[in-house]
């Protein structure tokens, strides 16, 4: 709850207006019976046809303002809930931007789309409903009650006793409700895991005729659901039959009690359709409201998921900076104790005064110290003890066989995660005390898997660099070897489809590369950005690399050996570990894993990849 008030608060000018409309609407509303009971009481009794015609116009004008309230109050309660919404929708997504990996995977990614879309509609909507059909309640139960009990004070109570009946049911229908619409929100989540899945994946099950099965699966899912569902609707059905059940009884009971207080003089026939229509709107709105009330937990259900993800503390984050503490000219932090104990560093002083100091080399971009890292949920380290430095104008290779730990090496210069032991280093700064916006800033990252947003490819050269002219982008297209894109009918206005899914592996792997290439950056990273191209255009590709990235270190991660023989330093990796580093001729000499791997690549060749 106090979500939604911290972003209703800067629209409590408009959340104040549009209750003072909604009492006007409620004021009007109830002015009408009063009205009625007077012209039949005295107007009728009388035959004073004035008095019935001035009652008549103030009863016409009363249910104009009425109905004015009732449109106003409408538009203004929904655009109270569309800002607060769209605000609440703003800070989860902003909150997203700033999760870690291990952040993303404590949601996941179908969890993520349900508290974004669903949960916030939902609390929209109840914003709106809770306006309009919750907040008059109170109001019309004290003016209905107290105008009834101005009119004849057992009248007064007998409403009094029926409203609080309904009220007691209300409550206990709703606290039985809460439990269910949490569970249900849980079962979309699990729908949208599942469909993602299966809409995604729809050739692999297509190939594997396992329709049938993703079938039996998705049926399990929408059956929880449906049960669940089924459950709410009895609720509703339940309260229903009991709102009507009490309205009836109450019109009865109004119509008997009343009738026999006329008999015995004690009211007039007028003041009993006055009662009556008090006890009607009333009860009306009171169920209006219990329905309205069993939507409140899963709305409150939704805003917990919502305070879940933006309350989050993200894993990783920029150092908190002391007031004393300058940034130097690229708004970064000097690493001291302070800043090491903010970003929760496991290493010992030794690896710590290491990394504080500055490199003897000048030309050193990035440089892993003594580098472990373990996965939160991990047993045993993913990376151990990694040592190696990434100079300006040289190619490091990274090699090794599958889960040895060498795209985690990228994530780690990413700041996607941070290191559990010692420190990297990015020109000259522990990355920990550098802002991640200007780390990434620096970084032009091309990874494993190639993805291209929908638009054009325009659009996506321009990730790289909004600013780019035409000129440019056809520059990093013919480095990156993506010369297709001119044979296309509409160039670089051609559509991309998400995920890039309307091009080939290779095409979407190239363009990728041009995108990274529009940016100027201190650190070129390819995570296996070469493995979907054919030898001739990663040889083509890689020569025309070298021009562009003579000025900065590249960094490229590999399976083939063919694309690293002729790298400054190739690291090779065994199990997280560094099992060799060196040139290709030095490594067929000394290390006995990237023999192997290069001898069962290049059966037939020298070993040196002719």
């Amino acid at each position: 709850m106090k979500l939604l008030l911290k972003y209703m608060k800067p629209y409590r000018g408009l959340a104040i207006i549009t209750v003072l409309v909604l009492m006007v609407d409620i004021a009007g509303t109830m002015l009408v019976p009063t009205l009625l009971a007077n012209m039949v009481n005295i107007g009728v009794a009388t035959k004073n046809f004035n008095y019935i015609l001035q009652n008549g116009l103030a009863m016409l004008g009363a249910t104009a303002l009425a109905s004015g309230g009732a449109l106003l109050g409408s538009y203004l309660s929904a655009k109270l809930a569309a800002n607060v919404g769209r605000d609440i929708r703003n800070a989860v997504y902003d909150s997203s931007l700033a999760f870690s990996g291990s952040d993303f995977e404590r949601f996941g990614t179908g969890s993520m789309i349900t508290r974004t879309l669903n949960d916030i509609n939902v609390i929209q909507q109840s914003i709106i409903m809770t306006i309009q059909m919750v907040l008059p309640v109170p109001i019309m139960c004290v003016m209905g009650i107290a105008l009834a009990t101005s009119i004849d004070y057992q009248m007064g109570i007998l409403l009094a006793i029926v409203v609080a009946v309904v009220l007691v049911i209300a409550a206990i229908t709703v606290a039985n409700a809460a439990p269910i619409f949490t569970r249900l929100q849980r079962f979309i989540d699990r729908m949208n895991v599942v469909l993602r899945e299966n809409i995604t994946g729809v050739r692999v099950i297509r190939a594997f005729n396992k329709e049938e099965h993703e079938n039996e699966r998705l049926d399990d899912v929408f059956s929880r659901y449906a049960k669940a569902a089924i459950k709410v609707n009895w609720l509703f059905a339940g309260l229903d039959c009991s709102a009507f059940f009490l309205m009836n009884i109450a019109e009865v009971a109004v119509l008997w009690f009343g009738g026999n207080r006329v008999g015995a003089h004690a009211m007039e026939i007028g003041s009993i359709s006055a009662v009556l229509e008090y006890a009607m709107l009333i009860l009306f709105f009171i169920m209006m409201a219990q329905i309205v009330a069993l939507t409140l937990p899963r709305a409150k259900a939704c805003l917990d998921r919502a305070d879940e993800v933006i309350n989050l503390v993200p894993e990783i984050r920029d150092c908190v900076r002391p007031a004393h503490d300058p940034l130097d000219a690229k708004g970064n932090l000097a690493l001291d104790a302070a800043v090491v104990a903010d970003a929760a560093v496991t290493a010992d002083a030794a690896v710590v005064a290491d990394a504080a100091e500055p490199d003897d080399d000048a030309d050193v971009v990035a440089a892993f110290r003594h580098v472990t890292f373990r996965f939160s949920d991990a047993d045993e380290d993913t990376l151990h003890n990694l040592n190696f430095r990434c100079r300006r104008g040289q190619t490091t290779a990274i090699i090794g066989s599958t889960g040895s730990g060498k795209s985690t090496v990228a994530k780690l210069l990413l700041r996607f995660h941070d290191v559990t032991g010692g420190a990297i280093q990015f020109n000259g700064a522990d990355v920990r005390g550098m802002t991640r916006e200007s780390l990434r800033d620096a970084i032009a990252y091309v990874p494993q898997k190639a993805w291209l947003f929908s638009g054009t490819i325009a659009d996506n050269l321009r990730f790289g660099n909004e600013a780019a002219t035409e000129e440019q982008m056809r520059h990093a297209l013919d480095v990156a070897q993506s010369q297709f894109v001119y044979d296309l009918p509409d160039g670089l206005d051609s559509r991309v489809a998400q995920g890039g899914t309307n091009f080939s592996g290779g095409q979407r792997q190239r363009l990728s590369i041009a995108r990274a290439l529009m940016k100027r950056a201190d650190l070129y990273i390819f995570d296996d950005s070469f493995s979907a191209l054919d030898f001739k255009t990663d040889a083509a590709l890689r020569r025309a690399l070298v021009p562009e990235t003579r000025d900065a270190a590249t960094l490229i991660i590999a399976q083939r050996i063919s694309t690293i023989l002729h790298a400054d330093q190739i690291i090779v990796l065994k199990d997280g570990e560094m099992a060799g580093i060196g040139t290709h001729e030095e490594l067929m000499e000394t290390c006995e894993v990237y023999r192997a791997i290069a001898e069962s690549q290049m059966k037939g060749g020298d070993g040196n990849g002719r």
